[in-house]
């Protein structure tokens, strides 16, 4: 009997993450998950601990880092963006680890440009494998929503052979490991990022419209901060835990059902404006794991063309490097 309820348990838990659902996941603490990463005097956390206050002025941007590192996992975020004119800004919530494997990293990125007045916000996901920066799989779409007006649950869930990115519950993207991408497909542990930042060079327009700090600070505000997954020795790289049914980190299958993935479909034909997939420029022939449609690509080609960052996240290496240790503390309000 308590067998069965133990399988029962495992079952819900792996159905319940598998959907992108983190309503049943433990909500942490800043201090539970995450340190200071950069701009200490522009990261502000709530005294309650549960919100995060980042901002961008003339001086700096700023960001935080999780604490341990993670093999596989669900994490997750509650983000409201700033408000009015946000040509330039940049806000981002993702993984990685180019502090530990700074030539052949892997990332897996939710990036938020902002836009001049009147214009909707875009967010862009991207993945990287082993350094496969000259390989970008960016794909970019509107929200359907004003991100600025409220908090929206920006999620991703990271298996041995599966990615999925999530906009408030609803699985917007699903990345399937494949033979031919190898390396390509993350696989190494990887900490958490969130940081707000100046790309003027490129962030809107292909840099036509930059930053004006006449509008600033700009407030990235974050709450419902949840780290799910299997944390990682740093020096030894080993998990710490075991995927098992009393594992207080199960790491999902990655099933998406019927429903969500009739909802993603809808979301990615209504709401997508780019994919890497249609992209002829820049490759020639498609990626591997690119499953192409027809009618898909002729809708894509209506959008203006795209101008990216490149490694953008390169330029903050030293950032990344920062011995946690010895960071500064975050104001608390």
């Amino acid at each position: 009997m308590v067998d069965s309820c133990l399988l029962l348990l495992l079952v819900c838990c792996v159905l319940g993450l598998a959907s992108g659902s983190s309503k049943d996941l433990p909500i942490i603490s800043f201090d539970e998950g995450y340190s200071p990463l950069f701009g200490d005097s522009n990261l502000a956390i709530l005294k309650d601990g549960k919100k995060v206050h980042m901002s961008l002025d003339e001086r700096t941007g700023s960001g935080f880092i999780s604490q341990d590192l993670y093999l596989h996992g669900f994490f997750s975020a509650s983000i409201k963006l700033p408000a009015d004119y946000t040509a330039g800004v940049v806000v981002a919530f993702y993984m990685s680890n180019a502090d530990m494997f700074e030539a052949n990293h892997d990332e897996l990125d939710f990036e938020f440009l902002g836009n001049i007045r009147g214009k909707e916000w875009r967010v862009q996901t991207n993945v990287y494998g082993n350094g496969s920066t000259n390989m970008g799989r960016e794909e970019r779409y509107h929200l359907g929503f004003d991100p600025s007006e409220d908090f929206h649950q920006y999620s991703i869930l990271w298996t041995d052979n599966q990615i999925i990115f999530y906009v408030d519950n609803v699985p917007i993207r699903e990345i399937k490991r494949t033979e031919a991408m190898g390396g390509d497909f993350p696989s190494k542990p990887m900490s958490i990022y969130a940081t707000i930042w100046d790309g003027s060079e490129w962030a809107t327009n292909g840099g036509r419209y930059r930053v004006n700090y006449k509008y600033a600070p700009y407030v990235a505000e974050f709450s419902d901060l949840v780290l799910h997954g299997c944390a990682v020795d740093p020096i030894e790289q080993t998990p710490k835990c075991e995927n098992g049914p009393t594992s207080e980190a199960i790491i999902p299958t990655g099933i998406i059902m019927p429903e969500q993935r009739s909802k993603m479909e809808k979301f990615r034909k209504t709401l997508m404006t780019y994919s890497y997939c249609y992209d002829r420029v820049r490759y020639t022939a498609p990626p591997s794991e690119c499953v192409i449609n027809a009618q898909e690509a002729d809708r894509l080609r209506r959008f203006d063309p795209v101008t990216f960052g490149g490694r953008h996240h390169h330029r903050h290496a030293k950032r990344h490097q920062r011995n946690r240790s010895t960071q500064g503390e975050a104001t608390t309000i």
